[in-house]
């Protein structure tokens, strides 16, 4: 059923996907698709406009045009506040416990699935890929990857690798990358990971190098080398 009532516009050619609209949105009715802010159905946007305050591009505004009657909130259990975009300054050196070493991140989120290819913080980026066992399985992560770097991570057994390559093929073609680094497991379900990037490396027509790093289920570098362009 359909009316003529309020309801939420995003012109996607100003939206940035920095997710402010999302994390305001009670009903759901907002996400990040492919880097845009989207309205996910005009059934879940109530027409009150709380997320028009929050948006730093001015992509946001209240128009009046038929649409169907509202039923939200929307069910998105993954529609988090804590996946809008942060950028900081790593902790400093004095930050760090005696024999520890400080944390070297310098954005959030990290997840490749919520990484808006618009990110500022990729511009221009070293970027660093890491399967999420990584972290676990290498003592000194922060210091010998993650440092001067944009880390994403995720799953290449679990997590759809058809949209990873979508993603990465767009980050290529908006954001300038300077280089890649994909940090992998020795295991095989972890092999596929650089040949997703390298995949969208290719579709996105650009010329970036990647290096690829095997680490050992005990933590230690297995082997390193570049990737054929």
């Amino acid at each position: 059923m359909k009316t003529t009532r309020k309801i939420i516009e995003i012109n996607e050619d100003l939206s940035n996907g920095c997710g402010d609209c999302v994390s305001s949105c009670a009903e759901n009715a907002i996400r990040i698709v492919d880097g845009k802010a989207r309205l996910v159905s005009d059934k879940y946007c109530d027409g009150l406009g709380a997320c028009l305050g929050d948006c730093p591009t001015g992509a946001l505004k209240i128009v009046e045009r038929e649409a169907e009657v509202f039923e939200g909130p929307a069910e998105v259990p993954h529609a988090c506040p804590g996946a809008r975009l942060h950028s900081f300054a790593s902790a400093p050196p004095a930050a760090a416990s005696v024999g520890s070493t400080a944390s070297q991140l310098t954005h959030w989120p990290v997840q490749i699935r919520l990484v808006p290819p618009t990110a500022p913080f990729l511009e221009g980026a070293d970027l660093l890929v890491t399967a999420d066992c990584v972290p676990v399985a290498y003592p000194n992560f922060h210091r010998d990857f993650l440092a001067n770097r944009v880390v994403m991570m995720g799953c290449p057994k679990f997590d759809d690798a058809e949209m990873y390559v979508e993603r990465f093929a767009d980050i290529f073609r908006v954001a300038n990358i300077r280089s890649v680094t994909v940090v992998v497991m020795q295991v095989p379900c972890c092999q596929s990971l650089p040949l997703v990037v390298q995949s969208g490396l290719q579709q996105s027509g650009k010329s970036v190098p990647i290096e690829k790093v095997v680490v050992s289920l005990d933590g230690a570098v297995l082997d390193r080398y570049m990737m054929a362009a």
